[in-house]
């Protein structure tokens, strides 16, 4: 923690983009330092989150690759993992699934996907086709939640 709480400003925004693309995330985190414990660090993570308008969400959703396309960023490729090694017909399916869910709801599917099989992921995908848009909204902001949660986690190995 006392590595990234050391950070210029502009170096911790820049770590902090690496983990979600909403640049007032961010800043808002970046801002409340320094960090007593990482607890309190994803408090905080979870409590900007809340606060962000719907244009930033959609900054961050900009970040995340579709479930079972290549990521180019390392924590999308481990969170990943599994659907990686999923059978053909299974990535097809996944496939459809985002663009049915991309039309529905008109951003990317997203969900923490980091230890779940790609069949799990495929499942979830289903269900949550059945959501409004406005739930599944919600369900979104928490699935990015988690996200942010986990890589903040990974990035502070000193905590």
């Amino acid at each position: 923690m006392g590595a990234f709480n050391a950070l210029p400003a502009d170096e911790a925004v820049a770590e902090l983009l690496s983990v979600c693309t909403a640049p007032e995330w961010a800043a808002g985190i970046a801002s409340a330092r320094p960090y007593g414990t990482l607890s309190v660090l994803l408090d905080r993570a979870d409590e900007v989150l809340a606060g962000l308008s719907e244009a930033q969400v959609d900054l961050a959703l900009a970040g995340h690759p579709r479930i079972g396309e290549r990521a180019a960023h390392l924590s999308s490729r481990r969170e990943q993992a599994a659907v990686a090694t999923a059978e053909a017909d299974l990535l097809t399916a996944l496939v459809e699934g985002n663009r049915e869910y991309e039309q529905r709801f008109g951003h990317v599917y997203l969900i923490r996907a980091d230890g779940r099989s790609a069949d799990e992921l495929l499942t979830v995908l289903h269900v949550r086709l059945g959501n409004d848009p406005a739930t599944e909204r919600r369900v979104l902001r928490g699935e990015l939640a988690k996200i942010n949660r986990l890589r903040l986690t990974r990035m502070l190995p000193d905590r």
